[in-house]
């Protein structure tokens, strides 16, 4: 099983970010710990948690108002 991340814009539309995976979702949940600010950063609002083709679910990256 594999882990990954995609990368939404705040129009819900896909966005670049890095294509790493993971062989955890502890591994992947540790990284976007340390990535999100650069993510968000780069124009990136929201991400998906996928595990090989089933998602598992997605995140904000936007401050909470």
């Amino acid at each position: 099983m594999a882990w990954s991340w995609r990368y939404e814009g705040v129009d819900g539309q896909p966005v670049d970010g890095p294509a790493e995976t993971f062989s955890s979702q502890a591994d992947a949940e540790s990284w976007i710990g340390q990535a999100w600010r650069e993510l968000g950063a780069g124009g990136v609002a929201q991400v998906t948690l996928v595990e090989d083709d089933r998602v598992d679910y997605t995140m904000s990256l936007l401050p909470a108002e």
